[in-house]
């Protein structure tokens, strides 16, 4: 007999994380019911059923299972679900998520049966105030400015950045927020004990000591393709909102966004130069989603994710000259100085159509704010320095 823990182990070694047919199962009769049925051969789905009997023919699942929660354990990791009060219940929202496609990675959306974690924090509270940042592996300089002021910014104001842990815009995010003492998540398409790619294991080993390594498959498993593709959805659904910095037409980040829409999260874009191959995926999305919300920086970020009025946002404008404050006769007067000599106050009555009682009281206004200044030959404007 297992225990639910050991159950959803075992149900993640024999189907793919998502599997639509075994999450359906676990919702009605439970995780360990499912398990039991599926080494009876007691599913209607039959690619299911021959999978799993096949993989539990060569090792029993529930031995497997009761050694790979030893392995993690002397690992430091920990495996979360949904019973346990850290688990993110925003993922929960993969269960009405449908998508258009016929393949497993747009059929098997479901929710995660279990997290492996590494790290102190609370995986739910972590998550709770989270943004994700995605984009392409090989960014730009442009790219990675764009993505450390983003990531920096929210991980300053309390947020916490997600990403994949991947080269390029991941790998900037990740690092911007612990360089700003703030929270990261990696989620990873493999197991916590192997985060992929090599190259960052020493920033996976700082994440997990500040901030936390996620993953749906157990310790040991291997970063396989596809695995990526259904990591995807978690990112997509596990945080507020999802910021894309660079993407090319086609790409992993591109797919996170379609998750996202497809959830009703906050989708961001970035937009970058039209010459750039990186910033094609962005501008298309833009183009044909008007479900996406551009994004410039950090304040529009931070305008877009955060509560109304909790992050209020000047409107971009120039530097502020004293001629704006100007009303419309003093306007029109200082309009007809001429822009080189002087001119007397008759000539500038006539020049701007105005009588010359009321050009002599506006001029009066116009030189206090140092606009312009008397000469003996008349009025001059008053040289900038």
């Amino acid at each position: 007999m297992v225990d639910d823990r050991t159950a959803r182990v075992a149900l993640t070694w024999l189907a793919e994380p998502g599997n639509l047919p075994v999450w359906s199962l676990v919702e009605e009769c439970g995780a360990e019911a499912t398990l039991a049925r599926l080494l009876r051969g007691d599913v209607p789905d039959k690619s299911l059923r021959a999978a799993a009997l096949a993989k539990a023919a060569a090792l029993d699942p529930r031995r497997l299972a009761d050694l790979t929660l030893r392995r993690a354990d002397r690992l430091g990791a920990r495996i979360v679900v949904p019973s346990d009060d850290e688990w993110p219940s925003r993922v929960e929202s993969l269960a009405t998520l449908t998508l258009e496609g016929t393949t497993r990675v747009h059929r098997d959306t479901r929710p995660p049966l279990c997290f492996w974690v590494r790290g102190a924090r609370p995986l739910g509270e972590t998550l709770e105030r989270s943004v994700a940042v995605v984009g392409a592996r090989a960014a730009t300089p442009y790219g990675l400015h764009a993505t450390n002021e983003i990531a920096y910014g929210l991980a300053e104001q309390g947020w916490t950045v997600v990403s994949g842990g991947a080269f390029g815009i991941d790998a900037a995010a990740h690092r911007a927020a612990m360089a700003a003492e703030g929270r990261t998540v990696a989620v990873l398409a493999c197991g916590v004990d192997r985060p992929y790619p090599q190259g960052n294991s020493a920033m996976f080993d700082r994440i997990a000591e500040t901030g936390l390594l996620i993953s749906e498959w157990p310790p040991g498993a291997e970063p396989l393709k596809h695995r990526f593709l259904i990591r995807n959805r978690v990112i997509a659904a596990a945080t507020v909102g999802t910021v894309l910095v660079e993407a090319a037409a086609r790409s992993g980040a591109i797919q996170t966004m379609g998750r996202v829409l497809a959830l009703g999260r906050v989708a961001m874009v970035v937009p970058g130069p039209i010459t750039s191959a990186m910033s094609v995926g962005c501008h298309e999305l833009l183009r044909s989603r008007p479900d996406t919300t551009l994004v410039t920086g950090l304040s529009n970020v931070l305008e877009t994710v955060g509560q109304i009025g909790e992050y209020p946002v000047d409107v971009p404008r120039g530097p502020d000259h004293a001629r704006d404050t100007l009303d419309e006769e003093s306007a029109l007067i200082l309009e007809a100085v001429p822009r080189r000599g002087a001119i007397t106050p008759e000539e500038l009555a006539v020049r701007a159509g105005l009588p010359v009682r009321t050009v002599l009281r506006r001029l009066s206004l116009l030189e206090l704010t140092g606009l312009v200044e008397q000469r003996e030959t008349g009025v001059a404007l008053r040289p900038t320095s």
